[in-house]
């Protein structure tokens, strides 16, 4: 069944672009990966929403996810909330609408 994870992100001031950049390779990292978009949703908040060809998969891949977080975690503000620098949720499709 095909899995969705999906993180948010703050970025700190003028650091957009680096954060952006640090996610040009992970097709080739992330193994697995069918398909991955980030989204702007707002004033330096991003999220990355990711698609997998299956849970196996998305799970499995979370040691590179991880080593790709590391190359841009100082680009990152803390969200608060105990949270730390990301938001990370993941699970199986249970309803495809279109």
């Amino acid at each position: 069944m095909t899995a969705f994870n999906t993180v948010r992100f703050r970025v700190k001031p003028g650091r957009d672009q680096e954060f952006l950049d640090a996610h040009n390779n992970v097709e080739a990292t992330w193994p697995g990966l069918t398909h991955a978009n980030i989204i702007k949703t707002g004033d330096r908040s991003y999220c990355i929403i990711a698609e997998w060809k299956d849970m196996d998969a998305c799970v499995a891949a979370r040691p590179n996810m991880i080593a790709t977080l590391n190359s841009f975690r100082d680009t990152l503000e803390d969200l608060g909330g105990g949270l730390g620098v990301t938001d990370p949720a993941a699970g199986e499709v249970v309803l495809a609408l279109k």
